[in-house]
C-alpha cells in the first residue's frame, strides 16, 4: 500500500524522464498540460499573443530546470499552474509598468497592483473549477450557469436534493479560496507552492 503522502506515479516518472533529458517526455507533459498553461496565462494576461510566450517559457522552464519541481510538495499539474501563475504575472506587471511609464496604462500603481490582483484572482477560480471533481463542477454549472435552483439541479443530475445541495456548497467552498493569498495550485490556508503573487 502507497504511503498517503506519496506523489502520484506518473509525476514522478515524468519528473525523472524530464531529468534524463528525454524529449518525448517532454511532449507528452506539453500535451496534457498546454491547454491548462495557454488558459491561466490568457486569463491573467488577456493577450492570445502573450499568453502564447507564457506557454513558451513555462515549457522551457519546465525543460531546462526538470528538477525544481519536487515531487513531495505536490502533484505536477499544481506545480505547472504555479510556474504558469507567476511567468504570466511578472509578464502582466512588467507589461502594465511599462504602459504606466509611457502614460498608456493605469494611472497609479495602486491601480496597477488592483489590475494584477483581479488577474490573479480570476486565473486561480479558473483553475479551480478545472481541478474540481466533476460532480461539484457539474452542480455550479447547472445552478450557476445554466440558472438551475438545487431543486432542478438535484433532478438534472439525478441526485437528492441534500446532495445537490452539499455539492453547490463544496464547490462554493472550494471557489471560495480564489481570494486567499498564494497559487493557483495551493490548497486553503497554504502559502502555496511558490509563495505569494
Amino acid at each position: 500500500m502507497a504511503h498517503k503522502d506519496a506523489p502520484p506515479r506518473w509525476d514522478r516518472k515524468m519528473q525523472q524522464r524530464l531529468a534524463r533529458g528525454e524529449a518525448a517526455a517532454l511532449g507528452e507533459l506539453y500535451d496534457r498540460f498546454a491547454s491548462l498553461v495557454h488558459g491561466l496565462a490568457h486569463r491573467v494576461l488577456g493577450d492570445e499573443r502573450a499568453a502564447d510566450g507564457v506557454t513558451r517559457e513555462v515549457f522551457a522552464h519546465v525543460w531546462e530546470h526538470p528538477d525544481a519541481y519536487d515531487p513531495k510538495q505536490g502533484p505536477l499539474r499544481s506545480w505547472v499552474a504555479t510556474l504558469t501563475h507567476r511567468l504570466a504575472v511578472q509578464r502582466l506587471r512588467a507589461t502594465e509598468t511599462a504602459a504606466l511609464a509611457e502614460g498608456d496604462g493605469p494611472a497609479t500603481t495602486e491601480e496597477l497592483e488592483h489590475k494584477v490582483r483581479h488577474a490573479s484572482v480570476a486565473a486561480r477560480a479558473d483553475y479551480i473549477v478545472q481541478s474540481m471533481p466533476t460532480p461539484l463542477r457539474a452542480a455550479l454549472d447547472l445552478a450557476y450557469f445554466q440558472r438551475r435552483d438545487y431543486r432542478q439541479t438535484a433532478v438534472d443530475l439525478g441526485v437528492t436534493e441534500d446532495e445537490a445541495r452539499r455539492r453547490l456548497r463544496l464547490g462554493l467552498q472550494l471557489l471560495s479560496t480564489a481570494h486567499d493569498v498564494g497559487t493557483p495550485g495551493a490548497p486553503p490556508g497554504s502559502p502555496g507552492y511558490g509563495g505569494a503573487v
